[in-house]
């Protein structure tokens, strides 16, 4: 064990369990830095949404308590991450740094430019881990060695891999820890920092988040908490329940993941545990762990097609004559006064929740790039900024497979129609009566558009580029 400072860089992994860096810094010995960067001036990388940066205010103040626990404390930077982290380790005479990997391009280029200086040129203890993805894109090919662009024989090649590992315990916390981690003898480096606040994360002139604070609880222990319930009480109900609107019937733990507060080998061995012991519920669990891994998938074309959300992943959709949106008709679709029931329920719940049902999402996602011809661009950067769960793979991905133009896409033509969506998932409407208190009066408004004319010129503009 060392007696040098170690730096502990947390980024998309909010959390002290099944943190795989964190523990790296604690078997390193010595004092420990943890830091996190807020990075909004970087080259290329896209800053967080206003519902995100809410959420991360939240799970930063979660896992500063949580390190506190430890005997650690979070200190808080910003600017330029490659600048701040080598400022950090000149600071502190730090002789390690750890982190657990990141999969967009412009993070990649920020952790091999950090790495390359400070290991190869500095000949620091420099070490990065696999800790949000099951299976990292790299270990995932093609029997031709290629990657693969289209779900089901990537999921097919991600459930043959050998058994995903079984979660960290947290450092110092499991029973004989060889480490010798015990918070009462882990060192923290005191650094000076920036205060929470300080950073502006959270609405005020508007307070637009009231409805967040209401649905969430952002942090370890609220995705935990979520992931129990879930495991408890609706992963045998998933097949029949998770394409209702209307019903508790989806895990909800797609913001935990997105900022790393659980992972995905905790959520993989706690459903594999419940299959085991509840049988009845084998076919729930399977359900749902395909989910787990289309989110794989997205990661693994975000790793080989870094453009996947900002260009057209086929081609001839380069050729196709969007409109350019109506400023009235998208501020109506942004704020669910369509005159369509479904989209404008879908809306509102984002509005409100900062999430919506993943059904909802593909029918006012359909609403916007078909019956309004709208390029699917123009709502993901609306999804970016509104979604507290807004994932640059997941929701890319989502976005492009919506309008057709993605690696393994739905088919353009099929076009969803939101009143026959509604009358199948939302049978007895109470979920359309939830969000739209008015619907059925003089107060809601009549709809903006004919949805079987404006279906019908979709498939005329698509017949174009075929």
């Amino acid at each position: 064990m060392s007696e040098s400072t170690s730096v502990m860089w947390f980024r998309d992994d909010l959390r002290v369990r099944d943190n795989p860096a964190l523990r790296a810094a604690v078997e390193h010995g010595g004092p420990i830095v943890c830091l996190y960067v807020l990075d909004d001036e970087s080259e290329n990388l896209r800053p967080l949404g206003g519902a995100s940066r809410w959420w991360l205010h939240g799970s930063l103040s979660a896992l500063a308590e949580e390190l506190r626990e430890l005997g650690l404390s979070l200190t808080l930077r910003r600017g330029p991450a490659g600048e701040v982290v080598r400022g950090v380790v000149d600071e502190t005479d730090a002789g390690a740094v750890f982190w657990n990997r990141r999969y967009g391009e412009a993070e990649r280029a920020i952790d091999t430019d950090l790495k390359s200086t400070l290991k190869d040129e500095r000949g620091l203890d420099v070490r990065s881990f696999q800790a949000n993805l099951l299976a990292e894109p790299w270990t995932v090919q093609t029997g031709q060695g290629g990657w693969y662009k289209v779900f089901t024989p990537f999921y097919r090649a991600v459930t043959s891999l050998p058994a995903p590992r079984h979660p960290l315990a947290i450092p110092g916390r499991e029973h004989g820890d060889e480490t010798g981690g015990d918070p009462t003898t882990l060192h923290r480096r005191r650094l000076s920092g920036d205060e929470l606040d300080s950073w502006g994360l959270l609405p005020k002139h508007p307070d637009w988040a009231a409805g967040l604070r209401d649905r969430w609880t952002p942090g370890s222990a609220g995705a935990h908490e979520r992931l129990d319930a879930f495991v408890r009480g609706g992963v045998g109900a998933y097949p029949d329940e998770h394409d209702l609107p209307a019903e508790d019937g989806t895990s909800s733990l797609s913001p935990h993941l997105r900022f790393g507060e659980i992972s995905p080998f905790e959520v993989w061995h706690a459903v594999e545990r419940h299959r085991a012991r509840a049988p009845r519920d084998a076919a729930g669990a399977s359900a749902f762990l395909r989910q787990i891994v289309w989110r794989e998938f997205a990661y693994h074309l975000l790793y080989h097609l870094p453009s996947l959300g900002t260009e057209n992943m086929r081609e001839e959709f380069d050729r196709f004559p969007w409109e350019e949106p109506d400023a009235a008709e998208l501020e109506a679709w942004q704020q669910g006064r369509t005159g369509i029931p479904l989209v404008d329920a879908g809306m509102r719940e984002l509005w409100t929740t900062g999430v919506m049902h993943n059904r909802v999402r593909m029918v006012v996602a359909s609403f916007l790039v078909k019956n309004m011809r709208v390029d699917w661009r123009v709502g993901e950067r609306w999804f970016w900024d509104t979604l507290v769960d807004a994932d640059p793979a997941s929701n890319a991905l989502n976005w492009q497979w919506v309008a057709g133009s993605g690696p393994d896409a739905a088919p353009y033509f099929r076009v969803f129609n939101p009143e026959l969506q509604a009358s199948k998932f939302d049978p007895h409407g109470e979920y359309l009566k939830r969000w739209l208190p008015e619907l059925g009066t003089d107060d809601y408004p009549e709809p903006m558009l004919d949805l079987k004319e404006s279906r019908k010129a979709a498939l005329e503009a698509y017949a174009t580029i075929r």
